[in-house]
C-alpha cells in the first residue's frame, strides 16, 4: 500500500525535536530546582540555621548529632580533654533558653569550598553575632548537599563546686566527684569539666537540705570554655542541727559533777575547800554560726556562759559559803557533711 503521508509507527524529524526539547526543558527545570534546593533547604546557611533552632527548641538530641557536633577521641585529646569528660549536660532539660530570632547575616565561600555562615541571634537579653564554618560532606542520594562544621561548636564549662560537691544545672543534678579517686573524693572545693551545647543560656546552682547556693547564669560561646562556680553555704538548717549536737554535747559536760570537766570549755579553780558536789548548768549556749572555710563549714571562738553551784568552805577562817558564779567559756568547731548526708563535727581549740 502506497500513499503521499508519512508511514505509521514512524516519527517526524518535526516530532523528534519536539520531545528533544521537551526533554530538556525538564531536564533543565529538574536540575534548576535542584540547584535550588541546594542554596535553600540544603544550603550551608540552612545548615547551621537548623542547628540553632534545634537548641532553641531543647531538642539537643537533634542538635548533638549534627554533623561536625560530637567530639572523637583525638578532637577531645587535641582540645586537651580526657576521653571520658562528661556528656551529662547535653541533653534536654537543661539548658536555661537557646538562640531566638535567628537570622543568617551572610554565607561566604571560601577558596577551599568551605562556607563561612554568619547568624546573629538573641540569647536571651543580649543581641549575638557568631560566625560557623561549615564543609560539605558526602552528598544526600549523590545530588543533594549536605554539611558538617568544621570545628565542632560544643563549648566546655569547668564547673567549680565549692564548699559541696553536687550541683544542678536546669533539671540536672551533677556530682562533680564522679570518675574520681582517692583523696580528691575528699576535697572540700571539687571542679569538673562539662561539654555542653552552644550557644545557650543556663543556670546553675546547689540545693538541699544543709547548702544551698544563689543561682549562677552563664552562657556558652561556640567551640569556647566558661567557669562556673557555685558557691554552697550553710542553710539556716544545717546551723539548727549543729546547734542540737552543740547544746546537747554542752547538756554532757554540765552533767560531770567536778570542777573541770573533762573535754569541756569551761571550768573552775577553788582555792578554798570543797564541801558539796559541783553542780553545772549551761546560762547561755554559743550561738551556731557556720560559714565555709578552706576544709570544712567553720563556727569561729564563740561566747557561752556555764553556771557552777557548789558548797564551799574557807581555809583561811573556815566559813562555809554556797559559791554561785557563771563561767564564761568559747567553743570553735569545724563542721562536714559526710557521704550518707549526716554531720560530722570536729571541736577546735580555743584560748
Amino acid at each position: 500500500m502506497t500513499g503521499s503521508g508519512v508511514a505509521r509507527g514512524r516519527l517526524s524529524p518535526l516530532s523528534i525535536a519536539g520531545w528533544a526539547g521537551l526533554a530538556v526543558l525538564l531536564v533543565g527545570a529538574f536540575l534548576a530546582a535542584l540547584g535550588g534546593l541546594n542554596q535553600t533547604t540544603y544550603g550551608a546557611a540552612t545548615f547551621v540555621e537548623r542547628y540553632l533552632d534545634a537548641i532553641a527548641d531543647d531538642d539537643l538530641a537533634t542538635a548533638v548529632t549534627t554533623p561536625g557536633v560530637a567530639l572523637d577521641a583525638d578532637e577531645l585529646e587535641a582540645k586537651g580533654l580526657s576521653a571520658d569528660i562528661s556528656t551529662a549536660m547535653l541533653r534536654s532539660d537543661v539548658i536555661e533558653a537557646g538562640p531566638e530570632d535567628v537570622r543568617i547575616v551572610d554565607d561566604v565561600v571560601n577558596d577551599d569550598g568551605t562556607h563561612t555562615v554568619t547568624a546573629s541571634y538573641r540569647l536571651e537579653t543580649a543581641i549575638l553575632q557568631t560566625s560557623f564554618d561549615v564543609r560539605p560532606i558526602d552528598p544526600l542520594y549523590g545530588v543533594l548537599n549536605r554539611w558538617e562544621f568544621v570545628e565542632s561548636p560544643i563549648a566546655v564549662v569547668d564547673v567549680t563546686a565549692a564548699h559541696y560537691p553536687v550541683f544542678t544545672v536546669g533539671d540536672l543534678t551533677l556530682d562533680t566527684r564522679a570518675g574520681k579517686t582517692g583523696d580528691e573524693l575528699s576535697a572540700f572545693t571539687q571542679t569538673a569539666p562539662y561539654l555542653a551545647i552552644a550557644p545557650a543560656a543556663y543556670v546553675f546552682g546547689a540545693s538541699d537540705t544543709l547548702v544551698a547556693a544563689a543561682p549562677v547564669p552563664a552562657t556558652t560561646e561556640p567551640g569556647a570554655n566558661v567557669a562556673v562556680t557555685v558557691d554552697a553555704q550553710p542553710t539556716a538548717d544545717f546551723n539548727t542541727r549543729v546547734q542540737t549536737q552543740v547544746d546537747a554535747y554542752l547538756d554532757g559536760c554540765a552533767t560531770q559533777a567536778v570542777l573541770q570537766p573533762a573535754g569541756c570549755p569551761f571550768g573552775i579553780e577553788i582555792d578554798d575547800r570543797v564541801l558539796g558536789t559541783p553542780v553545772w548548768s549551761i546560762v547561755e549556749y554559743p550561738e551556731v554560726v557556720l560559714t565555709a572555710g578552706e576544709t570544712a563549714f567553720d563556727m569561729p571562738p564563740t561566747a557561752g556562759t556555764a553556771h557552777i553551784s557548789v558548797e564551799v568552805q574557807s581555809l583561811f577562817d573556815g566559813e562555809i559559803s554556797q559559791l554561785e558564779e557563771d563561767r564564761p567559756f568559747k567553743v570553735a568547731l569545724s563542721a562536714t557533711i559526710r557521704p550518707d548526708g549526716s554531720i560530722a563535727i570536729q571541736l577546735q581549740q580555743t584560748d
